[in-house]
């Protein structure tokens, strides 16, 4: 199954709290802000713009989203996506939303990954400029 990908190419950072930690008022995103939370962590996905220095983060990333909505039943839509990725040796960092899948990768790697999905038969194609967000909400 082919799908179209949308690229983001605002550049993202994946950044390391403490359990619990509350979301930090530099924390925002134009494409992708995303908090998970786990006993023993929290994760933000946020701009890198914003992030300070000595905290613990990488990136630069860019991120493609799977154009949706998908049904949250469908089956193989990730592995699809990210074996012609592991092919070129290209990392990722994938999460879900209730609509659909995303996948960062190191910035210096979105052209590679582009590539690879496109030999593979998918679109690639840039996303729609979209208003910053944070964890207070739309801006």
């Amino acid at each position: 199954m082919s799908h179209t990908l949308l690229r983001y190419d605002e550049p993202l950072a994946v950044v390391r709290l403490g359990p619990g930690a509350e979301i930090p008022p530099w924390a925002s995103s134009g494409s992708l802000f995303s908090v998970t939370a786990t006993a023993t962590e929290t994760s933000l996905v946020c701009a890198l713009a914003g992030v300070p220095r000595k905290s613990r983060h990488q990136g630069p990333f860019t991120a493609f989203a799977v154009e949706g909505p998908l049904d949250l039943g469908l089956t193989g839509v990730l592995a699809g996506l990210l074996s012609p990725l592991a092919e070129e040796d290209v990392s990722v960092f994938t999460l879900s939303t209730f609509d659909t899948d995303w996948v960062l990768v190191a910035a210096a790697d979105a052209d590679r990954a582009a590539d690879a999905w496109r030999r593979d038969g998918h679109a690639v194609t840039p996303a729609p400029a979209a208003a910053p967000r944070s964890a207070g909400g739309p801006r």
